[in-house]
């Protein structure tokens, strides 16, 4: 069976301005069943306050706790080195490469990052992909 959550995750200053967002959901099937970050982002004015980190740790949570996700992934352009140093931190790993994955007048391969949530007791999510994969291979 297949089920779809979505989260909305935002982060207001003490003036309501928009200090960051995540935006998520829940996708997959069987062992593959995972939180996806789909976008987050920090305004300019807030960033290396550990924003990013706690709105990470809220779609983990989400993830985890509501639907009982085996890892949450994301995809970052190859060549975005800050935000991959920043994401190993966070404990994702590079899973895969993701040949072309970006397309248009720059076209550009990713990383799908990954990191296990308490269900994947094995980590069997984790474990690197020995290969690249092209999008079309891309399960979700």
């Amino acid at each position: 069976m297949f089920a779809t959550g979505r989260a909305v995750i935002v982060a207001e200053a003490p003036d309501r301005s928009i200090m960051g967002y995540m935006l998520g959901k829940a996708e997959g099937l069987g062992k593959l069943w995972h939180g996806h970050v789909s976008a987050v982002t920090v305004a300019p004015a807030y960033r290396r306050l550990g924003l990013a980190k706690t709105l990470m740790d809220d779609l983990e949570t989400i993830s985890d706790d509501t639907y009982n996700a085996y890892f949450v992934d994301l995809f970052v352009r190859a060549s975005n080195t800050l935000a991959i140093d920043m994401y190993e931190k966070f404990g994702y790993i590079q899973y895969r490469r993701v040949l072309g994955y970006y397309s248009g007048d720059d076209p550009e391969d990713a990383f799908d990052m990954r990191k296990a949530l308490p269900r994947d007791r094995g980590r069997e999510s984790v474990v690197p992909m020995d290969r690249p994969v092209k999008p079309e291979e891309l399960e979700w």
